[in-house]
């Protein structure tokens, strides 16, 4: 890895180095990074407890345990320089132990997180915002086959192969590999996935899931996934009529909300607790510096876009500029996203608004994003 310096023209080469080298620990330094910016594993994730352990009859606890944006469970075990040789026994340990976890008994421990590490808010508030919910009545967790990360800076061949071995077999496991370099007094940190090559993971994603349909083995959804996932799909079909390209390269999912990365900021059709929207999401903006360097063209945003909405989300790491449906809008449709025979006035909204909002904040946001770089 190296730094570049604008001034000089010039490159300089980081030292890399060993985490034991530098004095830091496992548990309070790496673990605690991880916790506080889980964004580094490349997705929005929701830490809900560290160093659980609840688990009956035994006194193991696991690192860190998240929800995902799709309301699966995520156990995730961090090692240090080396993973040793029983790093993935003990993460699907841990797993199996977490797989009869229920809604209501994640809720009661991110609640106990909470009250033990935050403010105690309301976890269930938390969640539902998190996962773009409007209301628990259909809130289903841990629904699906839990999923394991790893983040170690080396890997044994043993780990390695088996978590090769048991991706080929359908657990859902990452490996990331952290790696700490220095320049001077600096010290600068690398987490970087290593299997499945991320290049690659979308396609073996899709590979696995039509040899299921092959077999007769496609995986079970609840209602309201099918329902999102034919919803996401009409979409994808209005906007390529429009010869709009936003969702070419995105997948159909079951989620929220679906989107599509410029630089760190992500364009999204969102399904929101008050209603639908559209917006501009910055996942990690905890300094505020990226919607601050958009609000600087807030008379040329807002003269184009009369209803847009600034949210900074103070105290949190994420902020946003958005356009939700008014109430006027959305009382002149004649059904909602989940009337799959009449999708056409809320798919009609999404399209215009988002070519709006698009076309308007693009260019700013590309000129907020050289200056930041």
């Amino acid at each position: 890895m190296y730094r570049i310096n604008k001034l000089s023209n010039d490159i300089t080469r980081l030292e890399e180095r060993q985490f034991k080298d530098l004095g830091f620990k496992e548990r309070e330094h790496l673990q605690e990074w991880i916790a506080k910016n889980p964004d580094v594993l490349g997705e929005e994730l929701l830490i809900i407890q560290k160093e659980y352990n609840g688990f009956n009859d035994t006194n193991e606890r696991l690192d860190l345990l998240a929800i995902d944006k799709d309301g699966n469970l995520v156990i995730i075990e961090n090692k240090l320089d080396d993973t040793g040789k029983d790093v993935v026994w003990q993460a699907l340990k841990y797993t199996s132990y977490c797989s009869t976890l229920t809604t209501i008994q994640i809720i009661r421990l991110y609640q106990e997180y909470l009250n033990k590490y935050s403010n105690s808010e309301d976890s269930k508030e938390l969640l539902l915002e998190f996962l773009d919910r409007e209301t628990d009545d259909d809130l289903l967790l841990n629904s699906n086959d839990q999923r394991i990360i790893f983040i170690a800076n080396n890997y044994r061949k043993e780990v390695t192969s088996t978590a090769l071995w048991l991706l080929a077999h359908d657990i859902n496991l990452q490996c990331f590999r952290a790696t700490p370099y220095s320049l001077g007094d600096e010290l600068f940190l690398q987490i970087e996935q290593i299997i499945p090559l991320p290049e690659t993971n979308e396609f073996m994603i899709d590979a696995k899931e039509k040899e299921k349909e092959k077999k007769g083995k496609s995986s079970k959804v609840n209602e309201s996934n099918k329902k999102l996932l034919d919803f996401w799909s009409q979409l994808k079909s209005e906007l390529k009529t429009r010869n709009l390209t936003y969702l070419d390269n995105v997948g159909s999912n079951s989620r929220y909300s679906i989107g599509f990365w410029k630089g760190s900021g992500k364009f999204c059709f969102c399904i929101g607790r008050k209603g639908i929207r559209v917006e501009l999401y910055f996942m990690n903006d905890t300094e505020k510096k990226k919607i601050d360097g958009m609000y600087m063209f807030k008379d040329t945003i807002e003269t184009n876009l009369p209803n847009i909405e600034w949210e900074r989300l103070e105290g949190k790491k994420a902020s946003r500029i958005k356009i939700e449906i008014t109430p006027t809008e959305r009382s002149q449709f004649k059904g909602d996203w989940k009337d799959n025979s009449i999708y056409n006035d809320t798919i009609n909204w999404y399209c215009v608004k988002m070519e709006i909002l698009y076309n308007t904040l693009l260019p700013l946001w590309e000129k907020v994003q050289s200056e930041l770089d």
